[in-house]
Order: C-alpha cells, then structure tokens, then sequence
C-alpha cells in the first residue's frame, strides 16, 4: 500500500517530498552531535530536540520523515555500556518518536492530501566508525562480519511499525550486495541510497549501475537511490540507474553542495537554496519520484520545494 500511494503520487506529477538533514540541522541549532553515535546521541539524552526537528520537517512540506537511528548500532550503543535490551529499545524509540509526532502532525492537519511516513534510517558501517568512512566505503570486513553488523538492526527496525527502511549512504559494492540479501528477509519495503565520489561510481570505485543491478530484483527493495552527495551529479547519476533499474522508483537526496571534513567534523563552502531548487525540478523531469535533502539542507530547502507549483518544465 505505502509505494501504491508513493507511485499513485509521482503519476500524479508531483514526487514524494522527503525530509533534509537531520543530524546536521540538530548541529546548526547548537545541539552536540560530536560523539561517535552523531544525531543518535540525542535521542539518549535530548529527545525533544529530535522532535522538533521532525515538526519542523513537516511544517516545511515534508512527506517522509526519516528516524534518528542513521548512526546507532550495536557495537556502537554497547560501547556506551547499554544492555541488549536496552540497544533494541533505543531502535524502535527512534521509530516511535517519529510515529507519534507524524500522528499528532496528522491530527492537527485534517486537509492533509497525503498521510506523511516515517522511514528507519540504516547507515553504513562506515558510520559507525564514525571517521568519515561511508565517504571511501572498502572496510577490509569480510561478508560476514558486515551481515553480522546490519542484520539484528534490521530485524528490529523490521518489527517496529515504520512505514519504510531507508539504508543509506552506501558507499560500497560489498556493502550493497550484503544488505540485498538481508533485504530479501524483511517485510518492510525498504530502499538503498548509495554514496557516489562523481557522477559514476561508488566511493568505493565501483559503478553505480553494477550495485542497483543486485537490487533489480528483489522485491523487498521498492527504490534504489543516492544520498550525500554533490547535487551537480544527481541527474547524471540518476541516467545510471535508470537504465539498470527496471520498476524501482528512483530516491535522491544530495547535500547542499558543501564539502565534509571527518576530521574537523565540519562542513565548509557554500551553496545555494535557489539553485538546488532548481536542480530538484531537473531530477524530477530525469525520473526521481522521491526527492529531499541529505547534510546541510535545512527545512528552508523543503518548504522551497513543497511550494513549486509545478514540477514539469
């Protein structure tokens, strides 16, 4: 039913709006996101800022909320001496969280034409390293150390009520090939966004095409996609997997432009809100029915999109 209404959308000439950055705007508004769980750290210890971020989201126009649990893992959260039971609940009140708060969204908006969803975030192991890693991707893990890493997470976030799993920023063909085959056993409809260093491949070297065609066919994964990346590539990079694809719907949802420094932890550089709105309309002529923002594009970038009038040029 949620890709019915996502595909009954897109035919109807607009995309599904996803929400921007999470952890970068919680950063922008003075919140510490510095430790090794990043945004997910909030949802420990100032859940309400989470919260609001999401409103905002909403407020803006966004259709799709995703959860705070992009940077959250196992090892990560055991690290910080959290009990198994108490890492699974840091999952599902990720989902939680974003649920209630697109409930009461709903509530106090009647004439919404479209019921918004909350997607659970899954990073990349490179995430949980938290050095920068999902921008090179190439671990040096074998198979089963990464399906031991992604796959009770998954289960979880499985099982807790989100409307769609996001795996996101992933930067490596490996990588790509062993979340396809855990996909293969959830029954939530889930999409996987790649990081790309240019217009054609993988972080990791590898072509785009070559990981969305491990994904072509299996039936769990409703969109393949890109994310974190520079928007100046997204149409290009959206020819590439259109023409491996088959019926997926097509995802991106770049970052502003800026560049990254895993060491400093900071962005740095411009860019601009007029001109990324109108890339947008671009990636939705070249055929992404699901368009939003990755780090650095704040709720200012949504509400531009939600207020375009038309999307066909």
């Amino acid at each position: 039913m949620v890709v019915d209404d996502i595909r009954a959308l897109v035919k109807s000439g607009r995309p599904l709006l996803l929400d921007g950055g999470l952890g970068s705007e919680l950063g922008r508004r003075g919140f510490d996101i510095s430790t090794p769980l990043w945004s997910a750290e909030l949802l420990l210890r100032q859940p309400q800022a989470v919260r609001q971020v999401h409103r905002d989201y909403l407020q803006a126009g966004a259709q799709c909320i995703t959860t705070v649990s992009y940077q959250a893992s196992v090892p990560g959260l055991a690290t910080r001496g959290l009990s198994a039971a108490e890492i699974e609940a840091v999952f599902r009140a990720s989902v939680e969280l974003a649920r209630e708060l697109r409930d009461d969204f709903v509530r106090s908006h009647p004439g919404l034409r479209f019921r918004p969803l909350v997607a659970a975030s899954v990073g990349p192991y490179g995430a949980y390293l938290a050095d920068g890693s999902e921008y090179r991707g190439n671990y040096g893990l074998d198979d089963t150390a990464l399906r031991e890493f992604h796959e009770q997470r998954l289960r979880w976030l499985d099982a807790s009520g989100a409307d769609l799993i996001a795996c996101e920023t992933i930067p490596d063909l490996q990588e790509a090939r062993v979340l396809s085959r855990l996909l293969k056993s959830v029954s939530t409809p889930s999409w996987v966004s790649f990081c790309c260093r240019d217009a054609q491949r993988l972080q990791d070297g590898h072509l785009l095409a070559s990981a969305v065609e491990l994904l072509r066919d299996n039936e769990q994964v409703c969109a393949v996609g890109v994310n974190c990346c520079a928007p100046a590539d997204v149409e290009a990079l959206i020819g590439e997997m259109r023409a491996v694809a088959g019926t997926k719907l097509i995802v991106v949802y770049p970052n502003s432009g800026r560049q990254y420094d895993a060491e400093a932890k900071q962005w740095s550089g411009t860019g601009g809100l007029r001109h990324w709105s109108e890339l947008a309309g671009r990636w939705f002529q070249a055929g992404a029915g699901i368009i939003g923002g990755c780090c650095t594009i704040g709720p200012a970038y949504i509400r531009q999109l939600a207020s375009k009038e038309s999307w066909h040029y």
